[in-house]
């Protein structure tokens, strides 16, 4: 392995990677080989640069970082994972972990801190933000299934049951025994509701 880190910066909101980009250049040991903006760009940019750590937003278009966090944990297992986010919810945390991720920052902390996770993933260690993991353990694990979890995301948009049953190909009565589910286990009213607070717990 070379002295430099190679990094991949994954973030789609261009000033954000700039930033980024440019603050981890001012390391005298880090390098941001490849930048993109989307999540389904990560792997096959990733194949083309020999990197060592890829940094990976969560919110992007294409898949979310955590979805590009575990391809790319499948595909170059060698990469170290550091997911950053702007939006400290526990739940994104324990999929980021699951995902194969070795840190978990939010986009907040100093400027060094994320350098030094960057080092320190490379050396073997894992860097989580304190605060979330106390959080995380507190809120307890995901209650609800990967189907359940689906059909909420596909139900984000105000589709009817026929219109996800179509698209998810299944029948309108085992959309709806999904959505009840869902909405039983999070003890809300109705699926908007039981979208939202999945939301905020970073559940979907």
């Amino acid at each position: 392995m070379s002295s430099t880190i190679k990094v991949l910066l994954a973030e789609d909101q261009s000033m954000v990677r700039e930033a980024l980009a440019a603050l981890l250049g001012l390391e005298d040991d880090i390098e941001v080989v490849a930048q993109v903006a989307r999540g389904d760009e990560v792997l096959p940019t990733a194949r083309q640069h020999d990197i060592d750590v890829a940094l990976l937003d969560i919110e992007m278009p294409g898949c979310t970082g955590i979805e590009a966090a575990a391809r790319l944990h499948k595909a170059l297992p060698a990469v170290k994972l550091v997911v950053l986010t702007t939006f400290g919810r526990p739940g994104y945390l324990r999929s980021a972990m699951e995902a194969g991720a070795d840190a978990f920052l939010v986009k907040d902390a100093p400027a060094a801190q994320l350098a030094e996770a960057v080092r320190k993933v490379l050396a073997g260690e894992r860097v989580i933000d304190p605060t979330l993991a106390a959080a995380a353990l507190a809120e307890g694990a995901n209650p609800l299934t990967d189907r359940e979890r689906e059909v909420l995301r596909a139900a984000a948009d105000g589709s009817t049951n026929a219109e996800l049953a179509a698209a998810l190909h299944l029948s309108q009565g085992t959309v709806r025994n999904y959505l009840s589910t869902a909405i039983q286990k999070l003890a809300v009213r109705n699926r908007a509701e039981a979208v939202r607070i999945a939301r905020e717990k970073g559940w979907l």
